[in-house]
């Protein structure tokens, strides 16, 4: 309450500094707000010189201070201030204040533009050319502005660099972290700089770059599991499935043990980079996995490579931890590895095939079909195609509402009719083929439920993807049974089923393959004969998703459904044809 006099402004801006040093350094929250205490003191500075400044905001108040303020002895504690000012900007990411602030304090404002005209950036060049002021005997401070200038630089380049990350421009970003790298900074906040190194030279197309500042992540700081993590997805790229899939184990064994009490880095300081730099981008490149995440991933990767003993242990431990809860521990969204929950059954239901144990793979797929039955309508039209998804309207919010709860129900459809479909293959390798046909039956007429407008006939490129994999089951489904069909010597029924079929995805060879061979069966040789002709000289069908996967519990569906005597069949009808010009000319 008293008012402001100037010979006892530099201890009053120093127990300021202080304060706020300890405020800052206390709390999380308190970097996060406004830095009123600053702007009080700079009013105070200004009612000292007899001026005021109420009505101008943060930006102008320091220009006017710096500017009409010339008291030498005040020289030190607002430079101090104005590090405490510039660190609040650089923890809202206020990028372009801090630049402006730094201008003013090295009273160079020609200083920043003419060595960025040489490609150095601004705000690090005013940094490094911005004196600190000396430190008084008598007025002893919490954390000298020698070291916040130090902190500022790395925490300005560590910024910057996320900044160029996000934006893409990689050789910018690469050069910027490593600058930070070779700041002021805790062990964490190294490991965490190293990390997005080897993030930017993975997005570079650099690997081995990548997985070397990976390696010196973990060297700093093995509790940096993050960078474990980026580094099974640079193994993954490079397919050096073995390391990957070692580096995973290494990752879900850490994160299955308790966390160790993170302990100060730096406990000399009450500002660090820690407190500074918090952006999404690198919340997101560091975000912690949840082990049941990293299960699922070993249980997957497995699976795609073909260890189907190793994905079947992986996936039972996987649906043991959903059986505790697991759903509210992980939250499923963009960035989880997780798929939706009957996807990851049905994919422990197809290495449960593949690994011989055909029984248990009909008990999973039952969960599924259970569970989805009541989200399924009795009829799902789809009239949408993707041109139409990509045009907003004037009722976009309600047309999309619409459209997520026909997708739903979609994908709810998919995963019971896929479970059909794996149970008729797995009844069918047990040998029951009538019950095989049963599911297989099922399967397809769940499909009936699905209503495409227009001819029915649409191409890969206008289809919603979730349609596009119910025309997959349904293909694999009437192949499926017709297999079954052929085995039972019901070669009329077979026939249909591939007819059908052939209608579903008129470029699939193996359909057409089948088709031959009931013709054949059937003894209508010369009409199998021309079938056979005309799809062996005929180019491939463009028989995929324009770059969209199947899903990877389809992939055993996809290998069993793929004709298997396409050499002997080739034989027989050509054996045929050739005979059958040889009678004529005798």
């Amino acid at each position: 309450g008293l008012p402001a006099a100037l010979p006892a402004l530099p201890l009053e801006l120093t127990v300021l500094y202080n304060s706020l040093l300890f405020t800052m350094g206390g709390s999380d929250s308190a970097i996060k707000g406004e830095a009123e205490g600053i702007r009080q003191g700079l009013l105070r500075v200004l009612e000292a010189s007899g001026a005021c400044g109420q009505d101008l905001s943060t930006e102008e108040l320091w220009q006017k201070v710096l500017q009409e303020v010339t008291a030498e002895e005040l020289r030190g504690p607002l430079h101090r201030l104005g590090a405490l000012q510039a660190a609040w900007w650089l923890a809202a990411s206020r990028l372009g204040s801090a630049t402006s602030l730094f201008r003013l304090l090295s009273n160079a404002e020609d200083l920043g533009s003419t060595r960025c005209s040489k490609g150095e950036n601004e705000l690090l060049s005013l940094l490094r050319a911005w004196r600190v002021p000396a430190e008084g005997a008598s007025l002893p401070l919490v954390q000298s502005a020698e070291d916040l200038k130090e902190i500022l630089c790395t925490t300005a380049a560590f910024l910057q660099g996320l900044q160029e990350l996000e934006a893409g421009n990689f050789t910018t970003a690469l050069s910027l972290l490593q600058e930070a790298a070779g700041g002021f900074c805790s062990k964490r906040v190294l490991a965490q700089i190293y990390t997005c190194l080897g993030c930017c030279a993975q997005r570079m197309g650099k690997p081995q770059t990548a997985l070397q500042h990976l390696k010196w992540a973990l060297q700093v700081d093995f509790q940096c599991l993050p960078a474990l993590s980026h580094a099974a997805a640079v193994y993954h790229e490079l397919g050096e499935t073995d390391t990957e899939l070692q580096a995973l184990a290494v990752l879900y064994e850490a994160l299955e043990r308790e966390p160790p009490v993170a302990a100060t880095s730096s406990p000399y300081f009450l500002i660090q980079t820690e407190l500074l730099v918090y952006t999404p981008i690198l919340a997101s490149l560091l975000r912690h996995r949840h082990p049941s995440e990293v299960k699922y991933l070993l249980a997957q990767r497995c699976l795609q490579d073909g260890r189907v003993a190793d994905a079947v242990e992986h996936y039972l431990d996987f649906l043991a931890l959903l059986h505790e809860g697991l759903q509210q521990q992980v939250p499923l969204d963009g960035n989880s590895a997780l798929p939706r929950i009957p996807e990851v059954f049905l994919e422990a239901a197809s290495a449960l095939e593949q690994a011989g144990r055909h029984q248990d793979a009909i008990t999973v797929c039952e969960e599924v079909i259970s569970r989805t039955t009541d989200l399924i309508p009795r009829m799902v039209p789809v009239e949408e195609r993707l041109e139409q998804l990509e045009c907003p309207s004037p009722g976009a919010g309600l047309v999309g509402g619409l459209l997520s709860q026909k997708k739903e129900s979609l994908c709810c459809l998919a995963w019971r009719a896929a479970g059909y479909l794996h149970q008729g293959w797995a009844w069918a390798a047990l040998g029951e083929s009538k019950e095989a046909i049963a599911q297989f039956s099922r399967c397809l007429g769940d499909l009936l439920r699905v209503q495409l407008s227009g001819s029915g006939t649409e191409s890969a490129e206008n289809l919603l993807p979730e349609a596009e994999v119910l025309q997959k089951i349904r293909l694999l489904s009437l192949i499926g049974r017709g297999m079954q069909f052929l085995e039972l010597g019901r070669h009329k029924e077979a026939l249909l089923d591939f007819q059908h079929g052939l209608q579903n995805s008129p470029g699939d060879p193996d359909v057409a393959s089948y088709l031959v061979q009931a013709l054949w069966e059937l003894n209508r040789k010369q009409e199998a004969a021309a079938r056979w002709q005309k799809f062996s000289q005929s180019p491939p069908g463009e028989d995929g998703q324009q770059g969209r996967p199947f899903p990877l519990h389809l992939e055993s569906c996809l290998k069993r459904a793929m004709f298997p005597h396409s050499e002997s069949l080739a034989k027989s009808v050509q054996d045929y044809l050739g005979t059958a010009y040889q009678e004529p000319s005798s």
